[in-house]
C-alpha cells in the first residue's frame, strides 16, 4: 500500500505548447497544463461538462521527450506525485501552486 502515498494518474490535453526551461546545470524542466473533463447531467437533464486544469512539471528526458513531440492539444497520461509550494510576487503578496511532478509520460492519440 505504501506505493499508493501521493500518487497521481490523470488522462487530458495539452491546453497550450509545452514551455521548456534549460538551467545553467544542463538540466531541462518541462512545464505544461493538462485539461481534463467529467461530464454529467444536471438535475434538468442537461448535459455539463466540467474541466479541470492540472500544472505538471517534468525534469530531464521526461522534459526533452514532452519538448520533442508534443504540443497544444496532445493527449498523455501523466502519473506522478502532488507537490504545493509557496512563493511572494513582486508586490509581496504570498501566491500558492499546487502541481504534479511526472515521474512517467505515456503520449496518447495519433500524430
Amino acid at each position: 500500500m505504501s506505493t499508493l502515498r501521493n500518487k497521481v494518474q490523470l488522462i487530458g490535453n495539452l491546453g497550450n505548447n509545452p514551455e521548456i526551461i534549460t538551467l545553467e546545470s544542463g538540466k531541462k524542466l518541462a512545464k505544461i497544463s493538462i485539461a481534463t473533463n467529467e461530464t454529467y447531467k444536471n438535475a434538468q437533464g442537461e448535459k455539463v461538462t466540467d474541466t479541470q486544469w492540472h500544472n505538471v512539471v517534468a525534469w530531464n528526458k521526461t522534459a526533452e521527450i514532452i519538448e520533442k513531440y508534443l504540443q497544444k492539444g496532445s493527449e498523455v497520461a501523466v502519473e506522478g506525485k502532488l507537490t504545493s509550494r509557496s512563493y511572494e510576487d513582486k508586490d509581496g503578496t504570498k501566491k500558492y501552486i499546487t502541481e504534479i511532478v511526472c515521474n512517467e509520460l505515456l503520449m496518447l492519440g495519433g500524430k
